[in-house]
């Protein structure tokens, strides 16, 4: 049985909605657990869970799920960690002081062999250079990236880098997108996954210095990489391409400004279905296809995202994540592990 370690410390709603989301995923997909963080809290957690059940108002358009499960049937091991780092700490600082931190331990956990994965809301600098530091890089790759899934009309899409790297070389966007189209390819199921470069316009000759750049490696890998050219930020959602390469600083911005987007949007429609009669009609027939389009694009849905480039599963949920998320974040994890795509992207190195 997969043992997924859970930061349990992480995230705007720890230690409960985390909790509550591993005990969900473990029952849900028949992994065992590792929860990571104040001995004392976690289990007051698992206790409340058996005995009076958890409500969480994630997933689904806001539809509240009851969750009583009894965690003493279920493979949990509880790993106590005396230190937690907060959000606004300096991430490489605070690992070297806080070893006994609950990222740094559930990391050690993956990189000691007792469980097979990780899952962490709480800061993506800690939980990537926890990973860093304590899993090591795959042979030939400089810098690890976030790989961020994303819906579209038609299939998912891969952004690569949402956020981990902000200063980037050529050679590291080639990496990028090697490790993106191994993902698309062995997670997502998408053969020959299209590759394009984030850019201001399609020409070879548009964008900065690394963008160009850029192109020119990728246009000389053709014959192993499915590189279709430059994108523009209109056609991320439009299915031109399956993965689209950025350094982390453009990658995190398309990624804010599509959930700000996307927020503004539902607010809009919300207010035009209650300013009148007519409008709380049509909202009210409209309610089910708003319901099934939200889930599509709601990012709990996905759980997480995958620091691609170290040697062990690493999965990096939103901070505000709640235990829907969290739930589908442990299935990503379960899933990277079973389709070893780690190995996979080693294995182009030796090619």
């Amino acid at each position: 049985m997969t043992r997924i370690a859970i930061d349990a410390m992480g995230g705007d709603h720890a230690p409960h909605e985390i909790v509550a989301g591993a005990v969900w995923a473990a029952q849900e997909y028949g992994v065992a657990l590792e929860l990571v963080g104040k001995q004392d809290r976690i289990e007051q957690e698992l206790d409340k869970i058996s005995h009076e059940g958890f409500y969480s108002d994630c997933g689904k358009a806001g539809k509240q799920y009851r969750i009583k499960i009894d965690t003493s049937k279920l493979d949990i091991k509880i790993t106590h960690a005396s230190e937690v780092i907060e959000m606004g700490e300096a991430p490489g600082q605070a690992i070297r002081k806080k070893k006994k931190s609950s990222i740094v331990l559930a990391v050690d956990a993956v990189a000691q062999g007792s469980s097979a994965a990780l899952v962490a809301a709480g800061s993506t600098g800690a939980a990537m250079a926890s990973s860093l530091f304590g899993l090591g890089r795959i042979p030939g790759i400089d810098r690890p990236a976030i790989a961020v899934t994303l819906p579209t009309v038609k299939k998912p899409i891969v952004i690569i880098d949402g956020g981990a790297n902000s200063n980037c070389t050529p050679e590291m966007l080639h990496q990028f997108a090697i490790m993106g189209a191994t993902f698309s390819k062995n997670v997502l199921g998408i053969e020959h996954p299209r590759i394009g470069v984030l850019n201001i316009g399609e020409e070879a000759g548009k964008g900065n210095e690394l963008a160009q750049a850029t192109y020119k490696l990728l246009e000389e890998q053709h014959g192993k990489l499915n590189f279709v050219g430059n994108i523009e930020g209109k056609e991320i959602f439009l299915s031109v391409c399956d993965v689209v390469v950025c350094d982390g600083f453009v990658g995190n911005v398309a990624l804010k400004v599509t959930e700000g987007t996307s927020q503004m949007l539902f607010r809009m429609l919300k207010q035009e279905f209650k300013a009148d009669l007519l409008g709380k009609i049509i909202g009210l027939l409209a309610k089910p296809f708003m319901k099934r389009i939200y889930r599509k694009i709601n990012y709990e849905e996905f759980g997480g995202a995958l620091l691609l480039g170290v040697k062990g599963i690493t999965v990096i949920s939103h901070g505000r994540s709640k235990a829907y998320a969290i739930k589908n974040a442990v299935r990503v994890a379960k899933h990277a592990v079973e389709t070893g795509v780690n190995e996979k992207i080693a294995k182009f190195y030796e090619e």
